[in-house]
């Protein structure tokens, strides 16, 4: 699997916490890995739950960061899919060494694209363009 499809995959999961409590967020990622549209082998399987993970325990300081730098929108009023990718991005530029800035920037232009209206993939590249 490609990092790409690995994101798309991390994407997908991350977006059930706009609809799940976080104290559900363990039940709802082993129905997420159940689902066969979403089997990969197991050591990817565990690489995206980690990451799942450490992106869940810093949510509260990465919407604090989207808050502070984005004027006139805030994370109660972005879409639900734009702030996924933006929550996605903003912990691989802030907090993933692994993942450079412009490729994080690269690959939430493009998940938006896929994923998000017509106007995602501007709004996407707008706010991140804060965090270069």
């Amino acid at each position: 699997m490609s990092r790409r499809e690995m994101r798309e995959q991390l994407f997908k999961l991350l977006f059930r916490v706009e609809f799940n409590p976080r104290e559900e967020l363990a039940q709802q990622e082993a129905f997420f890995f159940e689902d066969e549209e979403n089997s990969t082998e197991e050591k990817e399987n565990t690489e995206i739950s980690d990451k799942f993970n450490r992106i869940i325990e810093k949510l509260d300081d990465i919407d604090q960061l989207l808050n502070d730098r984005v004027e006139g929108w805030d994370t109660g009023r972005m879409g639900k899919v734009d702030l996924t990718i933006l929550r996605l991005a903003v912990y691989e530029i802030m907090y993933d060494d692994g993942v450079p800035t412009g490729v994080a920037i690269n690959e939430a232009v493009e998940l938006a694209k896929k994923f998000g209206q017509d106007s995602s993939a501007s709004f996407v590249n707008g706010v991140l363009a804060k965090f270069a």
